[in-house]
């Protein structure tokens, strides 16, 4: 429960209430976390919350954290500044399995903020492109404005070794994309069922109807993941504060088949 001391090395604002920080060990480290983990992240003298890991950088032993200001201790963490300390304990949580998907399609979808949790696939699908045939990256937000990892996107666009396609629910007049929520950008997709594996991260609406999509065309619900968000407060399944039905979703998520979420989704007031 004891967290450890990293130092903040990078601030980059994504958007007006969103910023991502680069963090380095200042003796001890974590181990590396996997793709869909996250940690809990102590500011000091307010407290600690769970954020995903939206980046590693296994060279430095850097670790990315993408954190939206909207309590006391995240505000607290986005008003960081380089040279500062805070607080890790982790990783915690399960992993997309993005080894899994190695050799087929892979899908993902996410909106908002939830492009976070997803940026590690991406990193790791490019290093190793030629371990996957078709990869696809539908990506939503509200608006222009608040779209993270803006300039990476478009690099990924450029690059053309992967599809991907983003969305506004509001565009500005210098909007060149597409308009709409962004499951309607799947049914645009011609999907492989068999081959297919579906990671999707985003408002638990976004995922209820992505899921919904994806499953349409055939994907069966064990191929297709979904990052599940509950208050967690220990990280340890310790407090119960996380727990949805018979899961903690500290531990036994936050990233399971839709199979597995459906039903407990499904149940109001779980």
């Amino acid at each position: 429960m004891a967290p450890v001391a990293y130092r903040v090395t990078s601030r980059t604002r994504e958007t007006e209430d969103t910023v991502t920080i680069g963090i380095v060990p200042v003796t001890e480290s974590i181990p590396t976390p996997a793709a869909g983990q996250f940690c809990m992240l102590y500011a000091p003298r307010v407290g600690e919350v769970p954020i995903s890991v939206s980046g590693v950088e296994a060279s430095q032993s850097r670790l990315l954290h993408t954190i939206r200001a909207v309590g006391a201790v995240t505000k607290a963490l986005c008003a960081l500044d380089v040279g500062d300390v805070v607080g890790v304990r982790g990783p915690y949580g399960t992993a997309w399995g993005v080894e899994a998907a190695a050799g087929g399609d892979l899908l993902l979808v996410a909106g908002g903020i939830g492009l976070a949790p997803l940026r590690p696939v991406v990193h790791e699908v490019l290093r190793r492109r030629r371990r996957f045939r078709r990869v696809t990256l539908l990506v939503g937000a509200r608006s222009p404005d608040e779209m993270v990892f803006r300039g990476e996107i478009a690099s990924w666009q450029a690059s053309a070794r992967m599809e991907v396609r983003t969305t506004v629910d509001y565009a500005t007049a210098a909007w060149k994309g597409d308009v709409g929520v962004v499951t309607t950008l799947i049914e645009r997709l011609t999907i492989d069922p068999e081959v297919t594996v579906a990671m999707v991260c985003g408002p638990e609406v976004m995922m209820r109807f992505a899921a919904a999509g994806v499953m349409a065309q055939g994907v069966a619900p064990q191929r297709v993941l979904a990052s599940l968000e509950r208050t967690m407060q220990c990280g340890i399944r310790r407090c119960g504060h996380c727990q949805l039905g018979g899961l903690f979703i500290c531990s036994e998520g936050p990233v399971l088949p839709w199979s597995r979420v459906a039903p407990l989704l499904a149940r109001r007031e779980l």
